[in-house]
């Protein structure tokens, strides 16, 4: 086979850079190891930047979203038995969040490329990408059994930071920057209506907490874990005690979460990772497969949108005129807005989580700065232009 751009990956990066190409009128190839059950019922992140959104509904995928979607206009803080609401768009100028799950923009993004787009093939098994400094690089993959190769003009690493893409960057060139932190999360799915209309973030002695969402009839929620937790350890009803217990408010010592049947628990561990460059010659790479941050900030999927929304404009540019100037600046435009990302994220890790070793005066700080957000427009603003989405260029 042959195709202009071949994209290896076919979780929200890819099917959205697969859209975006197929608009612009420039054909390419998705593949995707997994088989589309799994693909379409991976839990993964449910907040939407601006940028985001406006990118689905240029590729055609905002039908559902705009029906089912959730407006967020702030989040609420709560530290020292106390609670502070962050207001987006009177800080950003009118910015906002949706809280729409990945699976259901994945689900989206499947159905219209079957439908209309380029080939998508699942169980398709990348074994390597070759000539990444050739004018005419090669995918070399397996699929229902059969050994293929698919030549392309360009390839676009959307499989994570474990796959195959990542590897056609040569070792003595690719530089990876990474941070493990001293926690994880226990992420549970559950039956029961959110008691908040926005998210509410959590420091407390006991631990972080996050209380999200994916419709108003399912919560969901996120304690702070030593690594290594088994979430076979934690019943139900210890679930819900625990999130009471770090939500907990002097102002309103009833508040309670609404309780309901847990239908998934899985533990999360907390890392941040940046790959240096994001392209080699002919291939590029794209969210997770560049770059990884904590879930607290909200940024993994929606970095990984900037990518491919930046490499599809390069590619139309390039498509339409020959020009490579877009493309060539890729790397250096992207990862300006990732370590911004990445700041981000680890400063709303650090500020939130309670660190084993941390000591009281560690605590203090954390709780001054809580306190600066909450007293000062200025460091509310700045947490709500980062939180809501930097520019793309």
């Amino acid at each position: 086979m042959r195709t202009t751009v071949g994209i290896v990956g076919g979780g929200p990066s890819g099917l959205l850079l697969a859209r975006l190409l197929h608009r612009a009128g420039i054909d390419s190839v998705v593949l995707e190891s997994r088989d589309r059950a799994y693909v379409e019922r991976r839990q993964r992140a449910g907040i939407l930047e601006q940028a985001t959104v406006d990118a689905l509904c240029a590729a055609g995928a905002g039908g559902r979203l705009a029906r089912e979607g959730i407006v967020h206009d702030g989040i609420e803080l709560r530290y020292d038995r106390r609670a502070h609401r962050v207001d987006f768009p009177s800080l950003t100028g009118g910015r906002r969040v949706w809280v729409y799950a990945q699976t259901e923009v994945v689900k989206d993004l499947i159905a219209l490329q079957l439908a209309e787009g380029g080939p998508l093939f699942f169980g398709a098994e990348v074994h390597a990408v070759e000539g990444a400094d050739t004018a005419q690089p090669v995918i070399r993959y397996t699929h229902e059994g059969r050994e293929h190769s698919l030549t392309c003009d360009y390839v676009v690493g959307c499989d994570g930071f474990h796959g195959v893409a990542r590897t056609a960057v040569p070792e003595q060139v690719r530089s990876t920057y990474e941070r493990s932190y001293p926690y994880s999360w226990l992420g549970v799915l559950a039956e029961a209506p959110p008691v908040h209309d926005e998210l509410v973030y959590a420091h407390s002695e006991r631990g972080f907490a996050l209380a999200s969402m994916r419709s108003p009839q399912v919560s969901r929620l996120y304690l702070q874990v030593p690594n290594g937790t088994d979430p076979a350890h934690w019943s139900d009803e210890r679930i819900w005690d625990e999130l009471d217990a770090r939500f907990a408010l002097d102002s309103d010592p009833a508040w309670r979460l609404n309780r309901g049947t847990v239908t998934a628990k899985s533990v999360l561990p907390m890392r941040s990772s940046v790959t240096e460059p994001m392209r080699y010659g002919r291939v590029f790479l794209a969210g997770d497969a560049a770059h990884i941050v904590p879930p607290t900030g909200a940024k993994g999927l929606n970095l990984a949108a900037a990518d491919v929304i930046v490499l599809a404009r390069a590619l139309g540019a390039w498509h339409e005129s020959g020009s490579v100037e877009l493309l060539d600046a890729y790397s250096d435009t992207c990862l300006r807005r990732v370590w911004r990302a990445e700041q981000f994220s680890y400063f709303m890790t650090t500020t939130l989580h309670t660190d084993p070793g941390q000591s009281g005066f560690d605590t203090r700080l954390q709780l001054s700065q809580l306190d600066r957000i909450a007293t000062s427009p200025h460091a509310a603003a700045e947490l709500a232009e980062n939180y809501t989405g930097l520019p793309l260029g």
